[in-house]
């Protein structure tokens, strides 16, 4: 990066964050902190949700995931028209008819206190969690790039958001969100464009399409029946659905969003709006991650686009085995490249058995290459333990740095910087409303009044912005970024959706029932997860049905105790 990316990057959010600190200056009634004005529109509203749901672990990890597996991670938002309508058909109206601030409180008030709390506890830890994900996930991609110590980028951006987020409080998040998304977009659009514009003159479309789905790449639907498989069409229909719904209808990062609107028709066609949108976003940075990897057969790809075991590997040069994987990979690669040139040739010709040959030993050249990485991986792992064994998270930026114009980088890494700084707006907004509302108003100072809760409020937004930096700080991933939040998110949201379930359509069930229901159903979830190999896409119908289930039975149960022991005193 240059002084030209700098001045991009920093205009760019600081010129956002100090944009909504100004817009939100006049902020003072807890309502209004909490929910935003009330004439919030739909168009706010969606992109609201939507930047919520998108952090830089989208447009930073979704093309690295696309680059490796093609479009086949596209299965999992399949599930996303399904729920949301299904939010805006009956979760909606009764969040808008009680006029709540949080979604635990419906729980109390259907249930009891301790289904309230519990709901609100589930939540609490898995988005405080998520929260230092979102913080770590883009801060240890952008370190390796603009060069400064890992935790000072945690820092600088964990500190930025918990500013602009404690001071404005809802209303600050969607101000800000519109031109953080606006910067993402025009950074994304900007790198597609760029990118077609460096393959090479002779690739037609349609030979980049047919050449990516040689490789098996442009796969984006897969209808096996195998639930160890991760993605298929089943997955994404079914355990997607109940993803889908779990965030979007319970996770007070995503109500929050929507209940803000002037109007039931305004929070549902924000709703409406993602539903249209989500799965063309996702498949597009899908798409582009496909396109790098074409890109990447005719140019020399690096042998890690993690810069760190990259550095590693060239520092270790007089090692044999070091020189030996470099110059093996480097050859198997330029054979791929001669091998699709004659393809492409061939193929122009008309000459379908040559560009059949030609291309079965580009496939055969290719599998070399990637044989040789895996190698190379695991000699890097075995004598550096530190070292990303999926460096799929850096094929984007690396492609960025390597390939782009200065001015454009910069506006790329403000679009992840964007990212990150909207989703962490949202969740520390959540965080502390959740704090407030179903905890320090609930229980321990119930005769609070708006100006204390309000006070509250902000102070709890810096606490959860503290322990989401300490624990970006000690965070470790072992997973690709954009799986890994799915994963943490999967274990909890199905047993939140299976308080809701019960809340909204099983009128016969009680607040006992459902709460031990909910923490069986919990543990269950633990167990399963650590001891099967399933696609975590299938663990939010399990923990969701078994809430249900175990509710019902329960209940049941109760009901006959009850019952026995009214005709004992008989």
């Amino acid at each position: 990066m240059n002084w030209l990316d700098f001045i991009v990057l920093l205009g760019s959010i600081l010129g956002i964050a100090i944009y909504g600190i100004w817009y939100t200056r006049n902020r003072r009634d807890l309502n209004t902190y909490l929910k935003g004005t009330a004439h919030t529109p739909w168009l706010a509203i969606g992109l609201s949700v939507m930047a919520t749901q998108a952090s830089a672990i989208t447009f930073l990890s979704t093309p690295g995931q696309g680059y490796r597996d093609g479009l086949g991670f596209v299965q999992i938002y399949f599930g996303v028209p399904i729920a949301l309508l299904i939010i805006a058909i009956f979760f909606l109206p009764i969040f808008h008819k009680l006029n709540v601030y949080t979604a635990y409180e419906f729980l109390g008030k259907r249930f009891d206190s301790k289904t309230r709390l519990l709901g609100a506890a589930l939540f609490l830890v898995q988005r405080g969690l998520g929260a230092g994900l979102t913080i770590y996930a883009p801060a240890i991609v952008l370190t390796t790039v603009i060069g400064w110590p890992l935790n000072v980028t945690i820092v600088s951006c964990g500190l930025l958001v918990i500013i602009y987020t404690a001071m404005g409080g809802s209303d600050a998040v969607t101000v800000t969100q519109k031109y953080q998304l606006a910067i993402i977009f025009a950074g994304m659009v900007t790198a597609t464009f760029l990118l077609i514009g460096k393959l090479p003159a002779a690739l037609t479309l349609d030979d980049t399409l047919k050449l990516a789905g040689g490789f098996q790449k442009m796969n984006a639907v897969n209808f096996s029946t195998n639930i160890h498989e991760r993605y298929t069409l089943w997955s994404g229909l079914l355990g997607g659905t109940f993803l889908m719904l779990s965030y979007f209808g319970t996770d007070q990062s995503q109500v929050q969003r929507y209940i803000s609107g002037s109007s039931l028709r305004e929070s549902r066609l924000g709703l409406m709006f993602n539903a249209i949108c989500k799965i063309p976003m996702q498949f597009s940075i899908l798409l582009l991650g496909v396109l790098i990897f074409v890109f990447y057969q005719f140019e020399q790809p690096p042998l890690f686009f993690d810069s760190a075991s990259s550095k590693y590997f060239s520092e270790h040069t007089a090692d044999p085995k070091v020189l030996a994987y470099n110059t093996d990979f480097n050859c198997a690669h330029q054979q791929t490249r001669q091998e699709l040139e004659h393809w492409l040739q061939a193929r122009h010709k008309g000459d379908q058995p040559a560009a059949t040959a030609a291309f079965a030993a580009a496939t055969m050249a290719h599998q070399k290459s990637e044989t040789i990485r895996v190698a190379a991986s695991k000699e890097l792992a075995a004598k550096n333990p530190d070292a990303k064994a999926n460096d799929a998270d850096y094929v984007f930026i690396t492609f960025i740095l390597r390939e782009l114009p200065h001015g454009v980088i910069g506006l790329l890494i403000a679009a992840f910087f964007a990212a990150a700084l909207s989703s962490k707006a949202a969740e520390l907004n959540a965080l502390a409303t959740c704090t407030t509302i179903d905890f320090y108003r609930h229980i321990i100072k119930r005769d609070a009044s708006d100006t204390n809760c309000l006070t509250a409020t902000k102070w709890f937004t810096v606490v959860w912005g503290i322990v989401a930096i300490s624990f970006a700080l000690s965070a470790r991933l072992a997973e690709n970024l954009i799986q890994a939040v799915n994963i943490l998110g999967s274990i909890f949201y199905g047993v939140m959706l299976g308080l809701f379930v019960v809340a909204f359509f099983i009128r016969r069930v009680g607040g006992t029932a459902i709460f031990w229901s909910a923490l069986t159903a919990q543990a269950l979830v633990f167990v399963l997860y650590f001891n099967l190999t399933i696609s975590y896409l299938w663990y939010p119908l399990i923990g969701c049905t078994s809430c249900v289930v175990f509710s019902l039975l329960l209940q049941l149960a109760l009901s006959n105790n009850q019952k026995i022991a009214k005709e004992s005193d008989a």
